[in-house]
């Protein structure tokens, strides 16, 4: 690989005069830097990015670490953040965690060791290992969706407890009142707050809440499927709040194969609106945010805390909506025991 001295051995020039055109460090002739550019190009030479950043002291690139890259949302998340960082000359490390604490732990060093400009924080919320790795780290950060304890740094996220409220009151308002909730890990405050706000929603419309229906998974597929296969047998709700849209997907595979119609026979609703949702069948009905919008909001965040590390500390609740979409209907007592058949 040609260095920076081959490329002045080749012009005929000085390696310090050759800096000094790579880094627009000093005025220099125009066929001196000719000679240079037609150097490079022969040479095929690729500046170092190390080099460069030690003079600089800043190596524009931004460390993001996310809980779980098979999960839509934060791929989602991660783009809006990419697009964001590359429209500012930054580009981006992802480093997906897999939601495991020591691949958290080992991320984060790797990524402090190699000087990023900035921290992108989308993990597992709960985990407080990694939250007494970031709390010495002097790295510009934001944590993005699941909050840390004990963290002081510039957070982005939705109103989950919000959210959860506006779903369970819109399964409400069809008349359903034998509503479960299939929750995330305990561990995640993403979790507490959205079983926060559907345990709001049915205080308000004076419905006790079965313990039988609140059901604790994973935030995925697997999580929604397995746990509507218990809601499903026997005496069944007549509606679902899947906490996040990956675990009413998993819903809707379920009914479909105990043949139960959603939404005449079941009503299903989800928390995220990732772009997958609005495509399976019967389209999920969901709790909305613009993911893409999301990431580009941490990224920017991030980058005015970089260029103004003093200022205040940020704090950006976004508002949910509800989308209406084909899983939910209204309630009708004529349709929720059928025949069943688990063939």
């Amino acid at each position: 690989m040609a260095t920076i001295k081959d490329v002045a051995a080749l012009a005929g020039i000085s390696y310090t005069t050759v800096s000094h055109v790579l880094n627009k460090t000093r005025p220099v002739s125009e066929p001196v830097r000719l000679k240079v550019e037609e150097a490079i190009a022969r040479l095929d030479y690729v500046p170092s990015a190390v080099a460069r950043s030690l003079k600089a002291k800043s190596t524009a690139t931004i460390g993001l670490l996310v809980a779980n890259s098979l999960n839509p949302y934060f791929a989602e998340l991660a783009r809006g953040i990419e697009d964001y960082c590359e429209r500012n000359n930054y580009c981006v490390i992802l480093c997906n965690c897999d939601d495991d604490p020591d691949k958290q732990r080992s991320y984060l060093r790797v990524l402090l060791e190699k000087r990023v400009d900035g921290l992108v924080v989308a993990s597992a919320g709960g985990n407080a290992g990694l939250a007494s790795g970031l709390a010495g780290v002097r790295t510009p950060m934001v944590i993005v969706d699941r909050s840390l304890e004990g963290i002081d740094a510039d957070l982005v996220r939705i109103d989950h407890e919000q959210g959860a409220y506006l779903a369970t009151r819109h399964l409400l308002d069809l008349g359903h009142r034998a509503i479960a909730c299939i929750g995330g890990p305990a561990i995640t405050s993403v979790a507490h707050m959205r079983k926060a706000g559907y345990l709001r929603a049915l205080s308000e419309a004076g419905v006790t809440p079965n313990d039988d229906w609140m059901i604790e998974s994973d935030f995925s597929c697997t999580g929604g499927y397995e746990a509507a296969g218990r809601l499903l047998s026997g005496g069944r709700p007549s509606a679902i709040f899947a906490c996040n849209d990956m675990m009413g997907i998993g819903v809707l595979r379920a009914a479909a194969e105990r043949h139960i119609r959603v939404p005449e026979q079941l009503s299903v609703i989800g928390f995220d609106d990732v772009q997958m949702s609005r495509y399976v069948y019967p389209a999920l009905t969901t709790v909305g945010q613009s993911i893409l919008q999301l990431g580009e909001t941490a990224a920017q965040v991030l980058l005015r805390r970089i260029a103004t590390p003093q200022q205040a500390v940020e704090q950006l609740i976004v508002a949910p909506s509800i989308v209406l979409r084909e899983s939910t209907g209204p309630y009708d007592v004529a349709l929720q025991y059928p025949q069943q058949s688990n063939g």
